[in-house]
């Protein structure tokens, strides 16, 4: 229920685009796996489970969270545009895991050093792990809990019975002009 639907984001938006062209049910999740698998949108799971097994390797979160920052190499699964206070879908889903120290020490090392919080994609990633599930089972639960929301999106594109056909606009350099 917490990933079914998240506005129009990439992934929603595809599947509405494959939708408007009478596409099929199966084509249209294909259109939105295939943005899901991003990096920048449900592909950040996976380096969230670098950062988290980094933290389980040392044992000291700070050190890991220092170090990634001074190579500039960022925390991942932490802060979302939408929601400067905090991702509600992880903070519904973290309270129901078991405790786990790891988690805890580098949820507290960002709140109180950075003042960030985490997001859905840590915590899909912090339940994956609780569960024992195989490393990318994340990213699987991501797309089982939103594939819900985009046959909800297609269904309704495809009750418009348009074509989505965005246009585009030339900001380069003018025909002719040097290069």
């Amino acid at each position: 229920m917490l990933l079914a639907d998240h506005e129009l984001n990439a992934s929603a938006f595809a599947v509405r685009v494959v939708a408007s062209t009478g596409a099929s049910p199966g084509a249209c999740l294909a259109a939105g796996l295939s943005a899901l698998s991003g990096p920048l949108h449900g592909g950040t799971t996976s380096r969230v489970e670098r950062l988290l097994a980094e933290v389980a390797d040392s044992g000291d979160a700070a050190a890991v969270v220092e170090t990634r920052l001074r190579q500039g190499d960022g925390v991942p699964g932490f802060d979302h545009p939408l929601y400067p206070a905090g991702d509600p879908r992880a903070a519904a889903l973290l309270p129901l895991l078991p405790p786990d120290p790891g988690r805890a020490a580098l949820l507290r090392v960002m709140a109180e050093t950075a003042g960030r919080q985490p997001n859905v994609d840590f915590a899909l990633v912090a339940l994956r792990r609780s569960l024992h599930l195989p490393v990318g089972a994340a990213l699987a639960l991501f797309a089982i809990g939103r594939s819900a929301g985009w046959i909800a999106h297609a269904l309704e594109q495809r009750q418009d019975d348009r074509l989505i056909r965005p246009r585009a606009r030339y900001t380069g350099p003018a025909p002719g002009a040097g290069g």
